[in-house]
């Protein structure tokens, strides 16, 4: 299953603009699909992330949850 860019970057704190500008750049903390036009977020990889508070996919571990 996938949610959105705009729902995950909420469930972080992340505003819908920083969110997708996490997912340019490849420093979004979760698993990220493009198919297509459209990006999607893993939700197994998402809860994973909210639960352990660390980053799956970009290595960076320090402060990938904080809302910027």
């Amino acid at each position: 299953m996938t949610g959105s860019v705009e729902e995950a970057s909420k469930a972080f704190g992340f505003s819908r603009a920083k969110g997708y500008d996490l997912v340019r750049q490849g420093k979004f903390p979760c698993r990220v699909l493009r198919i297509g036009r459209s990006t999607r977020i893993v939700t197994t990889s998402l809860l994973r992330v909210l639960d352990s508070g660390e980053s799956e996919y970009n290595g960076s571990h320090e402060g990938c949850c904080s809302p910027s």
